[in-house]
């Protein structure tokens, strides 16, 4: 439990999506949240947080942080000594999602990020709770600090990455796969096929929960964090 946990956060998210967990935990262990910008590619994010990591560490991401950190698996999984996956999804992207991140992408380049969050992707984030406004607000002020080139760079990785399900065969590190029951982007069933797919991984599933877990349910979250840092 000595070695630096890094966070990954989901696309247009940044460190503010764990505060709950930093509260938590960084006064047992080194924590790093590495942002998702700067790179078009997941192959190419991985390699950046790689370079940027310590040599060995806890690795945790929620949604495209947790497709970084497969490619990390598949890159260098040695400097891996845990791993938590987090309402995520091993597999590339489908034909329709691909051609609807070009629309978006469009759509922000001409100026309508904040459209497109509020209408497109905000909706299908939080299960029904007293915090979904206070969490849907905070979205909002992640995705417009990170602005449209992050948003345009971040869609790009997404609609050309690979397919991880043989990355996931390999992985032979303690390894959590946790999930919102309430996921509508990343169901609970995805997360059952990758726990399958990993050997001895545990499956965590979160109610109350949709795809941000780490702020509606963080309570649990956070326990669920605790046992997967003593493994």
């Amino acid at each position: 439990m000595n070695e630096p946990l890094v966070f990954l956060p989901g696309m247009m998210c940044d460190a503010r999506l764990f505060l709950p967990q930093i509260a938590a935990f960084s006064k047992k262990v080194p924590i790093l949240v590495m942002p998702l910008y700067g790179h078009d590619t997941i192959a190419g994010l991985a390699r950046h947080i790689l370079h940027l990591a310590p040599p060995k560490f806890s690795l945790a991401g929620l949604s495209m942080g947790g497709i970084v950190a497969m490619e990390i698996m598949r890159q260098m999984p040695q400097r891996v000594v845990r791993l938590a996956l987090i309402d995520t999804n091993p597999m590339a992207d489908a034909t329709d999602r691909a051609a609807m991140r070009q629309k978006q992408i469009k759509q922000v380049q001409a100026g309508k990020l904040r459209s497109v969050m509020r209408d497109e992707m905000k909706p299908n984030y939080l299960a029904k709770g007293s915090e979904r406004a206070r969490i849907l607000k905070l979205c909002m002020d992640m995705a417009e600090a990170l602005g449209p080139a992050v948003f345009t760079e971040q869609s790009i990785a997404l609609q050309y990455r690979r397919d991880q399900c043989e990355t996931l065969k390999a992985i032979n590190v303690p390894t959590d796969i946790m999930c919102g029951e309430d996921d509508r982007l990343c169901p609970v069933s995805r997360h059952e096929f990758m726990h399958d797919l990993i050997a001895g991984s545990t499956l965590s599933i979160i109610p109350g929960a949709g795809h941000l877990p780490t702020l509606e349910q963080p309570k649990i979250t956070n326990r669920i964090l605790e046992k997967w840092l003593r493994m």
